[in-house]
């Protein structure tokens, strides 16, 4: 059974599952679903193409799915989705995709902290977390288990590896690779995120064959190309190594420095 308050506006229209909860003044538009044991807190709107999977907490004045601010948008049938067990703080927006690829989706277990924004068509792993007032750009692809800092912005069409933190107040610009830590402005490669790659249950074997790749990567002298060579031959039968190499050659907007 849902708990819907009577000053919420919900359309009769939507698809809702049971066990919800929908606080007051929240707006619930025709084209949206919504699985079970969600909650959706006072002022939160859910536009049409929002579906929402289970167990997701958005809380006030958050927006979902409303139309995205790209100038070719056409008013297209368009989604975003949001997996299970994420957590959308207040005053998120969250911008659903155009005729390109007619869709945004944000993974399970996502936390977004108060003031976050994603845009059109950009896709978000799985165990991410924005701090507060963290802005992506449209067509962006943020991987599994990235840490984004507080207020920095992901231009567009750029690419986050997965296992990577960026620090607070960054503008990512270019390609980030995965299991490493980047800060600064402009943003550089900091090292390897060891602590998040421990907790995460890494073999110190493949922590330490992490950071020799990245050694060769960055502190070697040699160009991008001639490192990859090197790290291929020296290492390349580990799977994060794989990863790392396959990463940085189907970059499109180049990696980001030292």
């Amino acid at each position: 059974m849902n708990t819907i308050h009577p000053t919420a506006i919900v359309s009769s229209k939507a698809k809702i599952g049971d066990n919800n909860v929908i606080a007051p003044f929240a707006i619930i538009e025709d084209d949206v679903e919504i699985g079970n044991d969600c909650q959706i807190g006072p002022h939160a709107v859910l536009y049409n193409g929002a579906r929402i999977a289970d167990r997701v907490k958005i809380y006030q004045c958050a927006s979902v799915a409303h139309k995205p601010q790209d100038l070719k948008f056409g008013n297209e049938s368009t989604y975003f989705y949001v997996g299970d067990d994420t957590v959308i703080h207040e005053f998120v927006t969250l911008h659903r995709g155009t005729k390109e690829t007619g869709f945004s989706r944000i993974g399970k277990s996502c936390l977004l902290m108060a003031y976050s924004h994603v845009a059109h068509d950009c896709v978000i792993g799985d165990n991410v977390i924005f701090a507060n007032g963290v802005q992506i750009g449209g067509h962006v692809h943020i991987d599994d288990w990235v840490i984004i800092g507080g207020t920095s912005a992901v231009h567009q069409f750029s690419f986050v590896g997965k296992h990577t933190m960026v620090g607070g107040n960054c503008a990512v610009v270019k390609d980030v690779p995965p299991f490493i830590i980047c800060g600064r402005s402009p943003i550089k490669f900091e090292g390897l995120n060891k602590v998040g790659l421990r907790r995460r249950g890494f073999s110190s074997q493949d922590i330490e064959i992490i950071k020799k790749s990245y050694d060769m990567l960055y502190n070697s002298g040699l160009n991008v190309s001639q490192a990859l060579i090197k790290i291929e031959t020296e290492l390349g039968n580990n799977k994060q190594v794989k990863d790392i190499i396959s990463f940085i050659r189907n970059s499109k907007r180049g990696i980001i420095g030292r």
